[in-house]
């Protein structure tokens, strides 16, 4: 794992969250599973334990590099470009 480079570019505050659940996933008719959040864009998706895997999804479609747990009571940040909690 590399140390994180990408935090210090995230726009301050942090976006506002799109959506309350993953969008995607109610479309698609499927449970989202532990929900993040884009912290360049403020994008809503299930994590890579739901089928679809939609964060992921829209880190390779976007480029965006770093999303924060979305679920209550918890904080950590992934960075997906380093492969790291930052």
């Amino acid at each position: 794992m590399r140390e994180c480079t990408h935090v210090a570019d995230l726009p301050r505050p942090e976006p506002e969250p799109g959506d309350r659940t993953c969008r995607q996933c109610l479309e698609a008719g499927v449970h989202p599973v532990q929900l993040r959040l884009c912290l360049e864009c403020g994008h809503v998706g299930c994590c890579d334990s739901s089928p679809l895997r939609h964060a992921t999804a829209h880190h390779r479609r976007t480029g965006h590099p770093v999303m924060r747990t979305f679920e209550p009571g918890e904080s950590w940040r992934w960075c997906y470009v380093d492969g790291s909690i930052v």
